[in-house]
């Protein structure tokens, strides 16, 4: 319970940061290490294939950099690549997103629930497995949000078109009667305010955040990778998008402020540091 390497954490783009705050919040001691791939960003619309080379080549990119257990910080890429990671890398502990079906299952009355996400996660197996595991008897109503990562990448959080894009993904689900709400992309709880607005407060709106906060947390007891709780973790942040613009976004978001570093793209086999 003495390992001081840091958590590995990525995403297309800042959407990941709102899993990486709640690690943060929680794991105060611990050093991360962010990765977002802005370059290629959105996910969403990418076909698996890619998705699964992407994130092989930023796992090696982290773990060249010492990670010593990797927090994929975003549901598409979880969708698609998970699995393989797991299969490419036996010895490395993950945490994945998984749509917080379950719980909202458990908890709604109407027996009706919406889930905002991106195609590629509605479309992968591993959210096809969670509704076969967790959701009979319930109906989900599955709403895509298109253009909504891209306004929360360029931190237009309070724009009027934001609240309009929100009526409009948010209506079909509150025509349905659904009195819960899942965010399945870690983008979507930089806006989780306005949606709560939205619903009103008789709809549950579940962010799964703090949930894969406390699993790392348990993965690295489990695997006695814990850092000394009495010191204060260090936190890097990589882009292979702007790192300026990265560094605006980041701190509107969550903030903070970090040592900002850019990455290029060589192929799309490997990530090398930008000197």
């Amino acid at each position: 319970m003495n390992d001081r390497r840091p958590i590995g954490v990525f995403d297309s783009g800042v959407g990941g940061l709102s899993v990486w705050r709640e690690i943060a919040r929680r794991l105060p001691h611990e050093d991360t290490l962010y990765f977002a791939d802005q370059i290629h960003i959105p996910y969403g619309l990418r076909p698996p294939e890619q998705l699964q080379q992407f994130s092989e080549a930023i796992t090696r990119f982290l773990l060249e950099r010492g990670c010593k257990a990797i927090v994929v910080a975003c549901n598409t890429a979880s969708a698609a690549a998970l699995k393989r990671l797991r299969e490419t890398f036996p010895m490395v502990p993950f945490v994945g997103m998984e749509p917080a079906v379950k719980p909202a299952a458990e908890t709604t009355q109407t027996r009706v629930v919406g889930v905002l996400a991106t195609p590629a996660t509605f479309q992968g197996a591993l959210f096809a497995s969670v509704v076969e595991r967790f959701a009979n008897g319930v109906r989900l109503v599955n709403q895509v949000c298109p253009g909504l990562v891209e306004q929360i990448e360029a931190g237009k959080l309070d724009a009027p078109d934001i609240d309009a894009m929100l009526r409009g993904f948010l209506q079909p689900i509150l025509d349905a009667n659904a009195d819960t709400i899942v965010l399945a992309c870690t983008h979507y709880p930089f806006v989780v305010e306005a949606i709560r607005r939205i619903a009103g407060p008789s709809v549950n709106v579940i962010d799964p955040s703090p949930a894969i906060a406390r699993q790392t947390g348990r993965v690295l007891i489990e695997h006695g990778l814990s850092a000394p709780a009495s010191r204060a973790g260090h936190h890097l942040f990589y882009t292979s998008g702007e790192r300026d613009a990265f560094d605006r976004v980041m701190r509107r978001l969550v903030k903070v402020d970090g040592q900002i570093n850019g990455a290029v793209w060589r192929g799309d086999s490997a990530v090398f540091e930008h000197l």
